[in-house]
């Protein structure tokens, strides 16, 4: 194998095409020869500044242009950020997606809602399995993750093994299957392994994760405590093992549980399909059997844990959900932490419910589903590879998860934070990074995918800043002279009613500077929109300091 590379010296090009700046985003190209093989294919939600985004997907022009080498899409597991950008990005790729059980079905539901089941093929990986893809194998190894069926891959090329945790915890007493396969890793280990690419999102953190199991521990004293209340538990909709507790809990109690927030419905749905989730008999309802039982009897769980303003919870909290409102004697249970820039929305959601009456809880009721260092120290002593490639987070956990590779013995020159778009080449002899591929953010806007820039983007910032002026006019086709107007319509800039003077003396300023341009013979439109603009401008920027769009429209009559 080392022969044949060293002859024909080809190196193995790790290129990630985003999730290296940012939680969200993840897909990262494998290259060797005439093959590629795609790691993770996910969405990142619109930051604060995005006014109406929706979602934002990877660009892959990359992938395109080399679409003759791409063999297939490989998918660690089925959180939104490593399957959510699959049915836009298979549109312009269409390439096999290789997965386990419930990532293909969470992925199916996807392609349904896309109307794309039939033209996509999908193929369900067990774990232990291997695939073969042009000069590729892949195998899937069983870890511990926030969904159930999460794997690692090993990406075994010409050139070495490339292990790639996914997301992943260690998790020894795990509430469904088995815990995570650490002789697999250990076996590929002694074998030789050229670079270990490791979940970064809790490298600052001191000691291990604690076990999913413990969370189920917490909501036996919670339910004990609350006895006489009804209870309300915000989680994450894909935490099958999350939602499996809370229902073993509330059976356990004797209570009847309402899913509510459609999310969650259709994981619980596809989850309880293939068998990752038994219900007790009885104990899940429709919520329109609620007025059937007590209050001290029912459980409702939600989505809307990150206080997003159109999930279940944040409308129960508002008054806005049609069928339940959460009052005095509820209590209100916060089974997550706030993903990093959710802290706002969450408090305010947390704030509405403290309001309404409601007891709120949201201390030990949650464990991450990453891995602490001790976990990390692990992995790294069991697979020993040559070569560090951090991965999953922003750049101070990579940051850290480079520190903790370089306290396990691994040379600071063999560790590698990239960013999205670097191309890094592998060999046994050498690594480096020796160019860039066009990366970049693709915005969803409704229907639209990639219609909004940055340039429309600056525009409804402009818009949402310092609002808009219209400027209106018509003008006579042969002489050019101004009929009527300019008349100046103002929107989101000041209330006219109370800025009668303001706008007279801006029509004022318009009505010169155009007559100004008429006198000089000038008629092309382009020069009196641009006198309209500057004139107006400069006079509002002198009475109020700020700067609205302007809009001149000229008619012909």
């Amino acid at each position: 194998m080392k022969k044949k590379e060293n002859k024909n010296g080809s190196r193995l090009k790790v290129i990630p095409l985003g999730g290296l700046e940012q939680i969200g985003l993840n897909i990262t190209a494998f290259e060797y020869e005439d093959s590629i093989v795609v790691v993770d294919c996910g969405l990142a939600f619109p930051a604060d500044d995005m006014l109406g985004i929706d979602l934002v997907i990877p660009d892959i022009t990359y992938l395109k242009d080399n679409i003759e080498k791409v063999k297939g899409f490989v998918i660690t597991h089925g959180h939104e950020d490593h399957i959510g950008a699959l049915p836009y990005v298979l549109r312009e790729i269409n390439v096999p997606v290789y997965a386990t059980k419930l990532t293909i079905a969470l992925i199916e539901n996807k392609l349904k809602e896309h109307n794309m089941t039939k033209s996509t093929k999908r193929k369900v990986v067990k774990f232990g399995q291997s695939i073969n893809l042009g000069q590729f194998r892949i195998e899937f190894i069983k870890t511990n993750h926030s969904i159930v069926d999460a794997s690692a891959l090993a990406i075994y090329s010409p050139a070495g093994t490339v292990i790639h945790t996914g997301d992943f915890k260690v998790d020894y007493t795990p509430v469904f299957g088995d815990a995570i396969d650490l002789q697999r890793f250990a076996e590929i280990g002694k074998k030789g392994v050229l670079a270990l690419m490791c979940d970064s999102t809790n490298a600052e953190r001191p000691g291990f994760t604690q076990s999913e199991k413990t969370v189920g521990r917490t909501f036996d004293t919670l339910f004990e405590e609350h006895k006489n209340t009804r209870i309300f538990v915000a989680t994450f909709a894909s935490n099958v093992d999350r939602v499996r507790q809370i229902i073993n809990t509330a059976h356990k109690f004797g209570r009847k549980v309402v899913v509510e927030g459609r999310s969650m419905v259709n994981v619980i749905e596809t989850a309880s399909a293939l068998g990752y989730l038994s219900i007790p008999d009885r104990t899940l309802i429709d919520v329109e059997r609620l007025k059937d039982y007590p209050p001290q009897q029912q459980v409702i769980i939600t989505t809307g844990s990150q206080g997003e303003s159109m999930a279940a919870l944040s409308r129960m909290a508002g008054d806005m959900h049609k069928k339940i409102t959460i009052g005095p004697g509820d209590t209100v249970i916060f089974s997550s932490n706030p993903i990093p820039g959710n802290e706002k929305a969450v408090t305010k959601v947390i704030n509405e419910l403290f309001r309404k009456g409601a007891d709120v809880i949201f201390q030990d009721t949650h464990v991450s589903g990453h891995a602490c260092q001790e976990e990390i120290k692990l992995i790294y002593t069991l697979v020993k590879p040559k070569y560090a490639i951090p991965v999953h987070g922003e750049y101070k956990h990579l940051r850290a998860q480079a520190k903790v590779a370089e306290g396990m013995g691994i040379d600071k020159e063999n560790i590698f934070i990239l960013s999205s778009g670097e191309v890094l080449e592998l060999s046994e002899d050498s690594a480096g990074v020796t160019g860039k591929v066009p990366v970049g953010t693709i915005l969803v806007d409704g229907l639209g995918v990639g219609d909004v820039g940055n340039v429309v983007l600056r525009d409804r910032q402009h818009l949402a800043e310092d609002g808009i002026l219209i400027v209106v006019m018509a003008l006579e086709k042969y002489s050019g002279q101004i009929v009527s107007g300019p008349d100046i319509v103002s929107r989101g800039f000041v209330y006219v009613r109370e800025s009668d003077e303001l706008m007279d003396e801006a029509r004022e300023v318009v009505n010169t500077a155009l007559q100004g341009c008429v006198d000089r013979g000038i008629s092309d439109w382009g020069k009196l929109k641009s006198a309209t603009k500057d004139s107006l401008s400069d006079y509002v920027w002198k009475k109020t300091k700020r700067r609205p769009m302007i809009l001149p429209i000229i008619m012909e009559v």
